[in-house]
């Protein structure tokens, strides 16, 4: 069964994979999004990740299609057995609107819909998907906490925000006595991405070189792109394709790769389960989202929750 920790500072009990939600009610239909869960569920699992958006740049989709999938599920099961977490403030892809929509108005927007296409009365961990580096923290942190007394979500975070943004929220939240952002949703994997291409394709703010304060200081990371996109898998079979093969255009790589395979014959697991043990096994609290687009490749990235990489193995990974 899936191992589990409770998210620091809040009342979360959480499986220390998460499933990402990001291809349901579009490339994967009810049935397909209802085994999958299933078979996370079965497994122990009980964190869930979706966002308002996903979906969305299909133009035939259901608006919200991963949320509503998620939802038609969730009717099937017991609502307290599930932490759910959604994100808000993302552009609007359906109606092109490209501006920056983390204000007020817009979360507030969002985050009614969510509620209506997942059919929960609150939302447990509620990330902004994106920031507004041109507004204060003070009227983002206030009005989410207005959110939060008024019942619709349990706890909020943040993803894609600055380290030093994060810092200055959770500053003002504190001094007025509130609780600010309680984890982090952060771009970070074993392999180190070409930042430049990696921002290109919407991948920001990376975890090495920005977070680890943060991080060793009690805040919580639920690391995206957990498995780098499947980059090492593939580049270990010679079948990167060009995008994630541009991504991760870092000489480090190449060098980390010869580091996996060792360890995972030393291990004997797959090349996939060091990747996101190499996350499991951080020191500070870490949630690694993985993706699986059928039961069989859930099955098989849940392994990965046995095997402890010891602090020397973490060290040759990232050393490499």
């Amino acid at each position: 069964m899936l191992s589990r920790v409770t998210l620091n500072n809040t009342d979360l009990t959480v499986s220390r994979l998460c499933y990402g939600t990001n291809m349901l009610g579009w490339m994967l239909d009810q049935g397909k999004a209802n085994a999958i869960l299933d078979t996370y569920a079965g497994l122990g699992g009980n964190f869930i990740d979706t966002a308002r958006s996903y979906g969305d740049w299909i133009p035939d989709a259901p608006v919200g299609a991963s949320e509503r999938a998620l939802g038609a599920w969730l009717k099937t099961q017991k609502r307290d057995d599930f932490v759910i977490a959604t994100k808000g403030g993302f552009y609007d892809m359906r109606v092109g609107d490209w501006r920056n929509r983390v204000t007020s108005d817009d979360v507030a927007a969002d985050l009614a819909q969510s509620l209506d296409h997942l059919g929960v009365d609150t939302i447990d961990l509620y990330f902004l998907h994106r920031d507004n580096p041109e507004s204060p923290v003070e009227p983002i942190i206030d009005a989410l906490i207005a959110h939060r007394e008024a019942g619709r979500i349990r706890h909020f975070a943040a993803s894609n925000w600055s380290a030093s943004r994060i810092s200055a929220a959770n500053a003002y939240a504190a001094s007025i006595g509130k609780e600010g952002f309680v984890a982090s949703e952060t771009f970070w994997g074993l392999a180190v991405p070409d930042t430049a291409a990696a921002a290109q394709q919407g991948y920001q703010h990376y975890y090495e070189g920005e977070y680890e304060d943060l991080h060793a200081c009690g805040l919580p990371i639920v690391a995206y792109a957990a498995q780098s996109g499947g980059y090492f898998t593939k580049l270990a079979s010679g079948s990167v394709g060009e995008q994630l093969a541009a991504r991760y255009a870092n000489p480090a790589n190449e060098r980390r790769l010869s580091v996996v395979q060792s360890l995972a014959e030393k291990h004997g697991v797959s090349i996939n389960e060091i990747v996101l043990s190499y996350l499991l096994s951080q020191p500070n609290q870490t949630v690694a989202i993985f993706g699986g687009s059928s039961p069989e490749q859930v099955t098989d990235s849940a392994k990965a929750d046995a095997l402890t990489l010891t602090p020397e193995e973490l060290t040759a990974l990232r050393s490499a």
